[in-house]
C-alpha cells in the first residue's frame, strides 16, 4: 500500500513540476527560467526534478514534445469521425491549425528554434516527434483512401507534405513575426483547404 501511495505522490509532484515548467518557459523563456523558479512555483524539491526529468534540458524536452506532438492524434480522430473526404480534410485543417497556432505551442516553437542553433539532435528529435509523425498520419489517410479507389492527383506522401505545409507555414510565420501583419480566419483556412482539394482532384464522396 505504501508503494502505491508513494507512486501517486510522485506522480502528483511530477505533474506539478511539468505544469510549472511549461508555464514559466512560455512566460519568461527557457534561458531565464531556473530550476529554482520551477520548484518554487510547483512545490516539492529539486530532488524530484532530477529524479523524474534528469535536468532542465530533460524537462524542456518533456514539455515541448507533450504539447507539440498531438498532430497525429488529431488526424486519426478526424478521420475516425467519418464524413466526405472534403469534410474530413476541413476538420483536419481546423484541428491542426487550432492546435499549432495555440499561443503556448507558438511560444515553445520559438524556444525550439533558438535551441536548435546549438543542438541539432534536439532539433531532429523535435522534428521527428511533430512534423514527421503528423505527415505520416496524413500519408496513411491519403493512402487508405487511394486503396479504397478514391481518385486523387498525386502520391500520398506528396499530398501529405503539401497539405501540412498549409498549416506549418502559418505556425512558422507566427513564431517568427509575433503575429505582425498576419490575419488568420476560418474563411482563409477554408479557402486554402478548398484550393488543396481542387489541386489534388480528390473525389468528394
Amino acid at each position: 500500500m505504501s508503494d502505491v501511495s508513494d507512486f501517486c505522490r510522485l506522480d502528483r509532484r511530477k505533474k506539478a513540476v511539468f505544469q510549472a515548467a511549461r508555464a514559466l518557459f512560455v512566460e519568461q523563456g527557457f534561458e531565464r527560467t531556473t530550476l529554482g523558479d520551477i520548484v518554487e512555483r510547483a512545490g516539492g524539491s529539486l530532488a524530484t526534478v532530477y529524479k523524474v526529468f534528469g535536468n532542465k534540458d530533460g524537462l524542456l524536452e518533456a514539455v515541448v514534445f507533450e504539447k507539440a506532438a498531438s498532430g497525429e492524434e488529431i488526424i486519426q480522430k478526424m478521420v475516425a469521425e467519418g464524413g466526405s473526404h472534403a469534410q474530413i480534410l476541413h476538420r483536419i485543417a481546423e484541428g491542426l491549425h487550432a492546435h499549432f497556432l495555440d499561443p503556448e505551442v507558438v511560444a515553445l516553437l520559438r524556444i525550439v528554434i533558438a535551441r536548435s542553433i546549438n543542438d541539432r539532435d534536439f532539433a531532429s528529435r523535435f522534428f521527428e516527434r511533430t512534423a514527421t509523425s503528423t505527415k505520416r498520419a496524413l500519408k496513411v489517410a491519403f493512402a487508405n483512401w487511394q486503396e479504397q479507389g478514391v481518385a486523387m492527383d498525386g502520391e500520398p506522401e506528396t499530398l501529405a507534405e503539401i497539405f501540412l505545409d498549409l498549416i506549418v507555414s502559418d505556425l512558422h510565420a507566427e513564431a517568427i513575426s509575433h503575429g505582425v501583419g498576419l490575419r488568420h480566419s476560418s474563411e482563409r483556412l477554408r479557402a486554402r483547404t478548398e484550393f488543396f482539394l481542387a489541386g489534388a482532384k480528390i473525389a468528394n464522396r
